[in-house]
């Protein structure tokens, strides 16, 4: 009685101090709570984004997101064990891997949650790669144990039966394995983290706490392993090209079963896309267990369900969130702190990542709070000043003088437009000179066949060329260097036709001439419009010579002096005076060509071209001498060489060459248009000629 009053007493006695006690304990428990959802959420931000970074094979920053969000979840978190797990699976997948870390992350995990099958077969796979084979079997034997359905788990088991088997390894059940704490324990060492006594000491009181409901999660979850074993597993053909694979999944197939089936069957894929045929005979992706279950229903009684595979970009995989963080997670068996076993991992193996702590954004906020600064006025700033740029850009183009500026800039884009199509032409012009090689004992049928199609080749580039030209002249009206050098590719596309028709031997009588002659025509007309534009550009240029242009003028008020082009008198006249020569010789030529081509189709014209060609020449400063020579080799002459005429561009050269001499001499500055007046006869038209 005296004991039992003793008691009583004592208890009496400390009532007023523990009420107080759970007063505080109850206040205190409401600020934890509020403390301990929001580390849950900023833990939960920090798992999503490290699932998504894993799915972009970003694994040293998907395991620093795992890590930060380990740290702030309570030791007893059921997701705890997912993400040591997901830090493994970064530490395997990391080139080079490092099985022994990813060993350590499987026993943290595992020693949360002893069941979880995924740890166990991750372990097992840094076993075998690392050749402990016979602890390998024991993790995968364990899942099996656990899930005998788990595909993977027999097809990890096979493969290291098999290994087994050609290394002869035969395991004995007395036989006494090191435990996968030993063979971590071989790793490199490295030097433990702190750890604060007050860590410890609430980790021991969380276990307490837990012990109660971790044995009622225990009986649930055996309660549902007996009855997962009763369902069959259900086999699937999976069609990955003209591959069709047998595979089995489980009767209520998640996604990520689904594709760790589809990846043991398909090793090679790193990422895929599954893929099943509605009733309409279209292939769907398969992203969600939604859509997986409408393809199963598709499947008429008494048939397999297809699946179709096709390899795809790592970017463009659906995500799938790993099935078994929401059941095999919650089976926790032990509240040991999860930070003070993690003795294997490096500080300085992050270093390279770069990441704002959400802790850093939050303090950042407070601190504004506190001292009363609005980072937000500082935004109002920056657009109140972009409105008042727009408004003063506003003001400043609607004023004469920039219509000016405007005016000036428009014409140097045309130009510069009608250039990059102008030079754009002259590359094709350039390509269909490419050289026919031809040696002296190649067959004639073989000569015949590389003639055509060199022809062929050399007429695509010509066309190609004339298009530039044309969008030239669409792009300024008044450019008239493509005038010219549009005439000067239907000259060239004329010759070729005329002797590509000689060499080929045709009969002149039947052969349609009218192609031929209607290119002579166009290139006729526009070198006559070309010629024409560039006179009155002279022209005017000869009568405002006095006063500045007014490009200069405006580069003079805009203060850019530097950009002003400044010509002589005597060298704008020389350069003009060249370049009224080299048309007319251009012209000259096109007429002589004209003349023979003429001649040999039996027309009366032939001798209006040929005079009209020998004045062009007179006006292009060509001598009498070689005129005479011009004419005198002409094929209507009966003293001039066989063959289709005397060749022109002979002369023609020797005029150039002597033109660059004189140029080079006077220090007269060249044009533009020179390399189109100086590009010699393809050797196509030579090897036409001596077929």
């Amino acid at each position: 009685m005296g004991k039992s009053s003793l008691k009583k007493k004592r208890a009496s006695g400390g009532g007023g101090g523990g009420a107080k006690a759970a007063g505080l304990e109850r206040s205190g428990s409401k600020v934890l709570d509020g403390d301990e959802t929001l580390f849950t959420d900023m833990a939960q931000e920090h798992k999503e984004e490290g699932n998504k970074l894993f799915q972009r094979r970003d694994y040293d920053r998907a395991l620093l997101n795992y890590d930060k969000a380990i740290k702030l979840l309570p030791r007893a978190h059921p997701d705890v064990a997912y993400l040591h797990s997901n830090i493994a699976a970064c530490y395997m997948q990391m080139s080079p891997p490092d099985y022994y870390r990813a060993i350590n992350e499987c026993n943290i995990a595992l020693e949360t949650s002893p069941k979880y099958t995924k740890a166990l077969l991750k372990r097992a796979r840094c076993f075998e790669a690392l050749g402990r084979l016979d602890l390998a079997c024991r993790d995968v034997n364990k899942v099996l144990s656990l899930e005998p359905n788990n595909l993977t788990a027999l097809d990890v088991a096979d493969r290291i039966k098999k290994a087994m088997e050609e290394k002869g390894i035969v395991l004995d059940d007395k036989e006494v394995m090191p435990t996968p704490e030993e063979v971590v324990a071989a790793a490199p060492k490295e030097k433990p983290r702190k750890r604060r006594a007050g860590r410890k000491a609430a980790a021991k009181a969380a276990a307490k706490a837990a012990e109660a409901a971790v044995e009622e999660v225990e009986e649930q979850n055996a309660g549902e392993a007996v009855r997962e074993m009763v369902e069959p597993p259900r086999q699937v053909k999976l069609v990955f090209g003209e591959d069709i694979r047998w595979a089995q999944v489980p009767a209520s197939c998640s996604m990520a079963q689904l594709r760790e089936a589809v990846r043991s069957k398909f090793p090679g894929l790193k990422a895929v896309l599954v893929k099943y045929k509605d009733k309409e005979g279209d292939l769907v992706t398969i992203t969600n267990q939604d859509e997986l279950k409408w393809a199963e229903d598709l499947v008429e009684p008494g048939n397999s369900l297809r699946l179709y595979v096709t390899e795809a970009d790592p970017e463009h995989e659906p995500y799938v969130e790993d099935a078994s963080s929401g059941q095999l997670e919650r089976n926790v068996n032990s509240a040991s702190d999860n930070g003070s076993i993690r003795s294997n991992r490096q500080d300085e193996d992050r270093s390279t990542v770069t990441c704002i702590d959400d802790w850093i954004v939050q303090f950042a906020r407070l601190f504004k709070n506190h001292i009363g600064v609005s980072s937000d006025e500082y935004l109002d700033l920056h657009e109140v000043s972009m409105k008042l740029y727009n408004e003063a850009i506003e003001d400043t183009i609607t004023t004469e003088e920039a219509q000016e500026v405007f005016q000036l800039a428009e014409g140097n884009f045309q130009e510069m437009a009608a250039l990059a199509f102008f030079h754009w032409g002259n590359v094709h012009m350039s390509r269909a000179r490419k050289r026919l090689f031809l040696s002296g004992d190649t067959p004639r049928e073989v000569v015949l066949e590389q003639v055509k199609e060199a022809y062929q080749w050399a007429r695509e580039e010509y066309n190609k060329a004339g298009k530039r030209y044309e969008e030239a002249v669409k792009a300024k009206p008044n450019f008239f260097e493509g005038f010219l050098a549009l005439a000067h590719q239907q000259f060239e596309q004329a010759k070729l036709s005329w002797y590509y028709a000689i060499g080929s031997n045709v009969d002149l009588d039947t052969w349609p001439s009218s192609e031929v002659l209607e290119l002579f025509n166009k290139a006729e007309d526009n070198i006559e419009k070309g010629t024409e534009m560039w006179e009155e550009m002279e022209e005017h240029r000869l009568k405002n010579r006095s006063k500045p242009s007014q490009e200069n003028v405006v580069l003079e008020k805009m203060g850019l002096e530097e950009y002003i082009k400044d010509v002589s008198t005597d060298d704008a006249a020389e350069q003009a005076s060249n370049l009224r020569s080299q048309i007319n010789i251009l012209w000259g030529m096109l007429l002589y060509e004209r003349s023979v081509v003429e001649f040999k189709l039996g027309l009366p014209m032939w001798e209006d071209c040929l005079m009209a060609a020998i004045e062009k020449f007179k006006l292009g400063g060509a001598s009498a001498t070689d005129i005479a020579v011009l004419v005198k080799n002409h094929c209507a002459n009966e003293t001039a060489q066989d063959g289709l005429g005397f060749k022109i561009e002979e002369i023609v050269q020797a005029w150039n060459e002597m033109y660059d001499v004189k140029r080079w001499l006077r220090g007269v500055p060249s044009f533009r248009l020179e390399p189109l007046f100086r590009r010699r006869v393809p050797q196509l038209h030579t090897a036409l000629e001596h077929i």
